[in-house]
């Protein structure tokens, strides 16, 4: 009886944490007709409650025509992202490891002052930093460009603290010994922190991507031509009557954020329980 309480209560919070994605996945095969009678005293303001049934009475994959066949649109901004989110975590594994890997490794005057401000800059969120962001952007000219979005992401500060955790863990008696051997700074680096440091790598990229793939007020206000708007951009320009299109793009647009938890889960979890330990 011990052990089945537990499994109950652990089942129950698990069924109503899958409950909105198995909302949103049986969304995807409704007909517009379905959706307007279940959610039109929220849309419409018809009269009547709404509701949603977890399975549809006349499944359809209309949708999904309409979105990944007649929607070039969606396909182009699908890409718009893909060219955002694969620089910004390509430039932040090249400037953020050797910088936790300095940080974590390597005695030098002020670390401490300036890994605070690192954590400082990690605190603040975007409506903080958006103006002096904009000014310096502007007098650059990369307003209205990718590299307005990409630039200010591939120095975050959030992936260095991540990784720096991981570094710093590894014990001194390994770097000590390596050294003995003759190796140098870099050989040290390649053969002990970056096989050790892996899945704080990995935990920050996967953090990386979830952020930056549904990133909406950053390319708003640096991106004003609609051409180079990334997908997380897509489902705010569609109208009541084209919710099936809106519910299958957020299926679409699930997917690949899904895939990256589930290949870097494990590391993930290790990267959160790293980054709450206490020096």
């Amino acid at each position: 009886m011990k052990k089945i309480i537990p499994f109950i209560l652990v089942s129950l919070i698990a069924m109503v944490v899958w409950l909105p994605l198995w909302m949103l996945l049986s969304g995807s095969f409704m007909p517009l007709d379905e959706i307007k009678s279940a959610f039109g005293p929220v849309l419409v303001g018809s009269k009547g409650m709404a509701s949603w049934p977890l399975i549809p009475q006349y499944p359809t994959l209309r949708p999904y025509i309409e979105l990944l066949l007649d929607s070039p649109e969606f396909f182009a901004m699908f890409w718009n992202s893909v060219k955002l989110v694969v620089p910004i975590l390509v430039g932040q594994v090249c400037f953020g490891m050797p910088a936790a890997w300095g940080f974590a490794r390597y005695k030098f005057p002020f670390k401490k002052t300036l890994f605070t401000l690192y954590i400082a800059l990690m605190l603040m969120p975007f409506q903080v930093t958006m103006v002096p962001n904009y000014l310096v952007l502007d007098k650059l000219q990369l307003l209205d460009t990718r590299a307005a979005i990409i630039w200010p992401m591939i120095f975050s500060t959030f992936p260095v603290f991540i990784m720096y955790r991981f570094f710093k863990s590894i014990p001194e008696a390994m770097i000590e010994a390596i050294r003995i051997d003759g190796a140098g700074h870099w050989k040290t680096f390649w053969y002990i922190g970056l096989p050790l440091g892996a899945p704080g790598i990995v935990s920050a990229m996967v953090l990386g991507f979830l952020e930056y793939w549904n990133m909406i007020e950053q390319p708003l206000t640096f991106i004003q031509n609609k051409s180079l708007w990334p997908l997380s951009l897509y489902l705010p320009k569609i109208t009541i009557d084209q919710l099936g299109v809106s519910i299958v793009a957020s299926v679409v647009m699930l997917i690949p954020a899904l895939l990256v938890f589930l290949w870097g889960q494990n590391d993930l979890e290790a990267g959160i329980r790293v980054a709450g330990l206490k020096e």
